[in-house]
């Protein structure tokens, strides 16, 4: 599943990060934090991963 928008991409990255014990787990916040404890490994790696070009910084939440 590929990052919809370059803000989940980088979160996704800051999780990853914390996951491999390059960071942090304290430092994170938000979604990173929620991220980190609710996914794989995997399934950080293919978020964070994702080639930010053409990618919207943000996306709109759908109602």
């Amino acid at each position: 599943m590929p990052a919809k928008s370059k803000a989940q991409q980088k979160t996704a990255g800051a999780a990853l990060a914390a996951k491999r014990g390059d960071a942090k787990v304290s430092e994170l916040k938000g979604a990173s934090r929620s991220m980190e404890k609710s996914m794989t490994e995997k399934e950080l790696e293919e978020l964070a991963s994702t080639n930010r070009a053409n990618k919207p910084n943000h996306v709109e939440k759908q109602k």
